[in-house]
């Protein structure tokens, strides 16, 4: 079989070699770079410095005690929720498991901003109502605690969706022979769904743990101002400080913050081994149990949890941003719109952070929706046998830390391009850059989903027609997944829209993201602006979750993430 053209050349010269290129700039380049460059430190010595650095080991504690309580938080949150909307007759599943996925959706400095809004001596909310604490009091958020309890909200959704995914392929005839056979709800729940679940558990644990190691957003607002450092935000504050062996300093850095990660899978692996979990039967789903007179209180406990990690925090930033000033009650006669007005209409840096966002957004949704539509084919119809290492030089940009591939395309690009003697550090197009190799799993996995449920018949019976491949992909391949194509667009715009970890490392004058700015705004002491600027970012959030919603049935299984 040729390298450049499948049997019976059914696909053109061309494509092969542009799979090739796209996964070389947006995967290996990088990541090859990065690890280069730890090697090279490493063997000069560099390593040894930043390792035997007694400023180190703290952050790297940090980093550790913050995840691992976190991924608990998470677990809890998570797993109560999937079980009770999974196998419980809870009423209002749909909204509830939207509403859980929000804070998932949001940008973690949004989340960290809205609950200093809820909390503390400051409160405006708290102040509205008359429960602030003295002035004075410490703010009980800006500690290891509260990093760890917040890294728990914005990853509960992960947990939820990896053991609801894995609830749902359990077999409905073995839970029906237990209840045949006499065994009472706790007792099939307790000996037949949750050993069986314990994959979905675990998966999810380790995918919060993963992703709680490289946040960046939610320790930069909580942690920098209590001087609680973990691995992501000390990256940032050596990068502020900027001198001689920064590139080799940062390059392990990121390889502590990527062995973290590792050993974070390597456990959930460890924890898995020499058990056996397949199954035989039906699957879907497995069991509704009948709550009787519990269900109201069950209810009760997951809408109480809704208020409490979503409404109250979202109602306090609402008020923060309708203050005249931190700190100041809320009153009608105190509630002001100054804060939208002037990142709407008189701060520059707010205008130039929406026209960055929505234009970088933009630009990779459809960017990386020309690629997925061509890599997705090349995938499912090439029959090459590259196709399983391209998939997976794809997926691994998405599943690293935002701040280490950050560190990647800096270290790749610090020095012009040779040949062209172009450098874009510094520019928004690495930003792009950077942006295309994070999110090209995010656009991926739903297109390669809907070229999987199309009959290879159809195009098959075009090309004996004489069709050649431009015209196969726009008058049969495309109209069946665009669908999913257009869902892979508003994924990515929403993500990308959101980003902080990335950009915050690769910004410049001029460059700054939505994500940055929020940040910068709240570091400079403008909560109000901060406060204002994260609500519209929520509501363009929420807008474009409900799109996804409003498409759901024309889209492929497991394409809108909070859906079955």
């Amino acid at each position: 079989m040729s390298l450049f053209r499948n049997i019976g050349s059914s696909q053109p010269r061309w494509l092969f070699p542009f799979v090739v290129i796209a996964i070389v700039i947006l995967s290996v380049l990088p990541l090859g770079r990065l690890a280069a460059t730890g090697v090279v430190s490493a063997l000069n010595g560099g390593a040894r410095g930043i390792l035997t650095d007694p400023g180190l080991w703290q952050p790297v504690y940090n980093t550790v005690v913050t995840s691992f309580f976190g991924m608990i938080v998470a677990v809890v949150l998570g797993g109560g929720f999937a079980l009770l909307l999974t196998l419980f007759d809870i009423r209002g599943k749909s909204m509830l498991g939207f509403l859980f996925m929000l804070p998932t959706m949001i940008p973690p400095q949004v989340t960290a901003l809205s609950w200093i809004g809820m909390m503390g001596p400051s409160s405006v909310l708290l102040k509205a109502i008359g429960l602030a604490p003295p002035l004075g009091s410490p703010q009980p958020l800006y500690s290891i605690s509260g990093i760890a309890f917040l890294f728990g909200v914005q990853n509960a959704a992960l947990v939820y969706l990896s053991l609801r995914a894995g609830l749902l392929a359990l077999p409905r005839d073995g839970v029906e022979a237990a209840r045949l056979a006499g065994a009472s709800s706790l007792q099939v729940l307790k000996d037949i769904i949750l050993p069986l679940s314990l994959p979905g558990f675990a998966a999810g644990a380790a995918i919060a743990f993963v992703s709680c190691v490289g946040n960046f957003g939610i320790p930069a607002i909580l942690g920098i101002p209590a001087s609680i450092y973990t691995l992501p935000t000390l990256i940032y504050a050596k990068f502020a400080a900027f001198d001689a062996g920064t590139f080799a300093d940062i390059s392990v850095l990121s390889a502590l913050i990527g062995l973290l990660s590792v050993l974070g899978l390597l456990v959930e692996s460890r924890a898995l081994r020499g058990r056996d979990y397949r199954v035989i039967g039906l699957s879907g789903q497995i069991a509704v149990f009948r709550l009787g007179r519990w269900r109201i209180m069950a209810e009760l406990l997951l809408w109480l949890i809704i208020v409490v990690i979503l409404i109250l925090p979202l109602t306090a930033l609402v008020a923060s941003s309708l203050a005249p000033a931190y700190g100041v009650p809320l009153t009608p006669s105190t509630a002001t719109l100054h804060a939208y007005q002037e990142i709407l209409f008189r701060q520059a840096v707010t205008r130039t952070a929406f026209v960055n966002s929505i234009g970088l957004s933009l630009a990779t949704a459809l960017g990386l929706l020309l690629i997925s539509v061509l890599v997705g084919y090349f995938l499912v119809r090439g029959g090459s046998r590259f196709a399983g290492l391209i998939a997976a030089l794809a997926e691994i940009p998405y599943a690293l830390p935002g701040v280490v591939l950050a560190v990647a395309f800096i270290l790749l690009f610090a020095a012009p391009i040779p040949v062209l003697g172009i450098s874009i550090y510094g520019t928004i197009w690495i930003i792009l850059l950077a942006y295309l190799s994070s999110f090209l799993a995010v656009s991926l996995k739903p297109v390669t989903s809907a070229f999987r449920q199309v009959d290879p018949s159809l195009e098959e019976a075009a090309r004996l027609s004489g069709a050649g491949f431009g015209r196969r992909m726009t008058d049969i391949l495309v109209p069946l997944v665009a669908p999913a194509a257009g869902a892979s667009v508003i994924l990515v715009f929403l993500i990308a829209c959101n980003e902080l970890t990335v950009s915050a490392l690769l910004w410049s004058a001029g460059t700054q993201t939505l994500g940055v700015a929020i940040y910068n705004l709240d570091d400079s002491g403008s909560f109000n602006l901060a406060s204002a600027l994260s609500v519209l970012v929520v509501i363009m959030v929420i807008a474009m979750m409900l799109l996804l919603e409003a498409m759901a049935k024309r889209l492929p299984k497991g394409v809108v993430p909070w859906r079955s």
